[in-house]
C-alpha cells in the first residue's frame, strides 16, 4: 500500500503572508503524524516563498516519520541537504515566476548536474528521487545517472477533462511501469485531491504519495489530523481494490 507524505509548503505560505510566526508548518507536521502521515515533505525554493531556512532544523529534530525534501538541484541546496540529512532528497525543476512548480526535470539538458547532485547526496545514505513527467526518456536517463525512485508528476492527470484522464492514468502507468523496470521506487504527486487519488494509489507497487494543497485546504475546514486520515482512508481503500 502506498505511504503517504503530507506536503506542508502552504501552511508556511499562509504564515508569509503576514511574514509573521504562525501558522508555524512545524506544528503543522506534527498533526500530520497524528492524523497518521507516513512522510512530511517540504520544498525548500530558492526564493524562500514558503518554508524557510529556520524551519528545516526542527523539523529534522521533531519529525518521527521520513522528511522528504524538495528541492533545486543547486550547491546551495545540496549542502543545505549534506548538513540537514533528511530521510530523502526530492530534486525537483524550479522556475521564479512559476505559482508552484509546473513540471518534471528536463534530464536530458541537466544530466551532468543532477548525475553529480545524485552522487553526492546518496555518497551521505541520503535516498534521492527525481521528479519527472510520466515519459519513458526522462525515467531511462534517471535509472542510468544512479536515482533511487522517480516521482511522477501527477499534474496532466489531475487537470485532464474527463473525457482525456483515462489516457493520463494510462500514462502514468506505462511510466510506473518502466520505473519498476529499472528497479527504482514509484513515487507520485501534484495535484492530487480527495477526488482523483484513488486510481493513482491503484498503481502496481505505488511506494509513496506526496500529497500537500488538497490536504492543506481540507484541514482548514476540519483540522489538519482528521484531513490527513481521511486521504489515509481513501488510500487504504484504493489499494484494497475499493
Amino acid at each position: 500500500m502506498a505511504k503517504l507524505g503530507v506536503n506542508i509548503d502552504h501552511v508556511a505560505t499562509v504564515r508569509q503572508a503576514r511574514r509573521t510566526f504562525e501558522p508555524d508548518p512545524v506544528w503543522a507536521a506534527m498533526l500530520a503524524q497524528l492524523g497518521g502521515a507516513d512522510g512530511i515533505t517540504v520544498h525548500l525554493r530558492e526564493d524562500r516563498r514558503h518554508i524557510q531556512d529556520r524551519d528545516l532544523p526542527l523539523l529534522r529534530q521533531t519529525v518521527t516519520v521520513e522528511l522528504n525534501l524538495e528541492m533545486a538541484c543547486t550547491d546551495e541546496m545540496v549542502q543545505i541537504a549534506l548538513d540537514l540529512r533528511p530521510d530523502q532528497v526530492t530534486l525537483v525543476p524550479e522556475r521564479r515566476q512559476e505559482i508552484t512548480t509546473e513540471g518534471g526535470l528536463d534530464v536530458a539538458r541537466t544530466q551532468v548536474a543532477l548525475a553529480d547532485a545524485v552522487q553526492r547526496v546518496q555518497g551521505e545514505g541520503i535516498m534521492v528521487s527525481l521528479f519527472l513527467d510520466p515519459d519513458l526518456d526522462p525515467i531511462d536517463r534517471a535509472a542510468k545517472i544512479g536515482a533511487q525512485a522517480v516521482e511522477l508528476h501527477t499534474g496532466a492527470y489531475a487537470d485532464a477533462p474527463r473525457d482525456r484522464r483515462a489516457a493520463e492514468l494510462d500514462r502514468l502507468t506505462r511510466a510506473g511501469q518502466r520505473v519498476r523496470h529499472h528497479g527504482m521506487r514509484l513515487h507520485a504527486g501534484h495535484g492530487l485531491t480527495y477526488r482523483n487519488v484513488g486510481p493513482v494509489a491503484s498503481l502496481e507497487e505505488m511506494s509513496d504519495l506526496n500529497i500537500g494543497h488538497s490536504i492543506v485546504a481540507r484541514s482548514i475546514m476540519v483540522g489538519m489530523q482528521q484531513a490527513v486520515r481521511e486521504m489515509k482512508d481513501l488510500i487504504t481503500a484504493a489499494a484494497r481494490g475499493h
